[in-house]
């Protein structure tokens, strides 16, 4: 068993130094379904789930090449800025408000049924994050000064409302931005990373917060995404990147402290020597030194852990996921866009 797993591990270490040995650029797949995508998840290199406004989901199992578009019925007018997708026909789904909701559906968004809802003032949902299909979290800004969080061990048949004294406590003018779903990574045994925003921004655990260096102090400022390498594994993750910057700026000026890595698990943390070319909503590791991060005037790639950043492209986009179970990497933002990274 321990040489199984040690060949293939090799295997896998071989096939992502390949995947990524060459440049990348961004090959835009479909757009102009009235939607403005937050939502990304990529099951495997063909399926590929998104969500947007106006209550619409998006389904792919051609790897981009075709499209099915859902209209949730009853909810037609909601956000659903963050899904989690576990096959091409199971995936879940949240909408931020008026009601904050969590959907799921079975039959690959043919109908969706309701698992979480809640009309309390102040409750805005901002993203939700899964390890493996049991275990999932929902993550939504402060009420009464507290985080709001929610659990699921069931796959999203039902949640727990995590109480007061459990959540995070956050400052007033400190929240969460719902820009792309990745502002938390969620580990098993109710471990987290998450990072906040606004007029002070900080990554949170369970038991504990540290002031982040990234650009802060008004309301769109801050944090907005935060990736984790080898995720799945609290004790292991170990490096961190967090990008974010401030999005009320025209986002070639907004370059300055716009992204940190910490090689300690957040202890410390390193500005890059080039950073990302603007306003960033989405990071993600493709491997250790491979890194993807997009935002409103681009897609920005870094092939040293960070270090340096290279303005791979000028299009925007919102979000960007790899394969769970793969190496593809695709992208998604408003007017129904969707692409994918290739290599050549």
């Amino acid at each position: 068993m321990r040489l199984t797993y040690t060949v293939l591990l090799s295997f896998l270490i071989f096939l992502s130094t390949e995947a990524f040995a060459q440049s990348p650029t961004v090959e835009l797949l479909t757009s102009g379904t009235k939607t403005s995508i937050r939502g990304l998840s990529v099951v495997n290199d063909n399926v590929i789930w998104v969500s947007g406004s106006n209550g619409i989901v998006g389904r792919s199992n051609s790897g981009g090449k075709n499209w099915s578009w859902f209209t949730v019925k009853g909810f037609e007018k909601t956000e659903f800025r963050d899904i989690e997708a576990f096959d091409a026909s199971t995936a879940i789904i949240m909408g931020v408000e008026k009601p904050a909701c969590i959907l799921k559906t079975t039959d690959g968004g043919e109908s969706w049924k309701v698992m979480y809802e809640s009309n309390a003032k102040g409750m805005f949902l901002d993203a939700i994050h899964f390890l493996g299909r049991e275990w999932g979290m929902v993550v939504g800004d402060p009420i009464d000064g507290k985080a709001f969080i929610a659990a699921t061990v069931n796959g999203g048949e039902s949640w727990q409302e995590w109480a007061a004294d459990k959540r995070p406590t956050l400052d007033s003018g400190e929240a969460f931005f719902a820009a792309s779903g990745t502002n938390i990574r969620f580990f098993r045994d109710n471990n987290f990373f998450l990072v906040s925003g606004g007029t002070k921004s900080r990554l949170f655990t369970e038991n504990s917060s540290t002031l982040l260096p990234i650009v802060q102090g008004k309301e769109s400022t801050g944090a907005n995404s935060v990736a984790v390498y080898d995720n799945g594994n609290l004790k292991g993750s170990k490096k961190i990147i967090v990008v974010g910057g401030d999005f009320s700026k025209d986002s070639s000026d907004s370059t300055n402290n716009n992204c940190f890595i910490s090689n300690d698990g957040g202890k410390t943390w390193k500005a890059p020597k080039v950073p990302p070319h603007g306003y960033r909503s989405s990071v993600e590791f493709l491997s250790m030194k491979d890194i993807m991060t997009c935002g409103l005037n681009g897609v920005d790639y870094s092939a040293n852990g960070g270090k340096e950043w290279q303005w791979i492209s000028k299009e925007s986009f919102n979000v960007c996921r790899i394969a769970k179970l793969g190496t593809t990497i695709y992208l998604a933002g408003n007017n129904g866009k969707v692409a994918k990274i290739i290599w050549k």
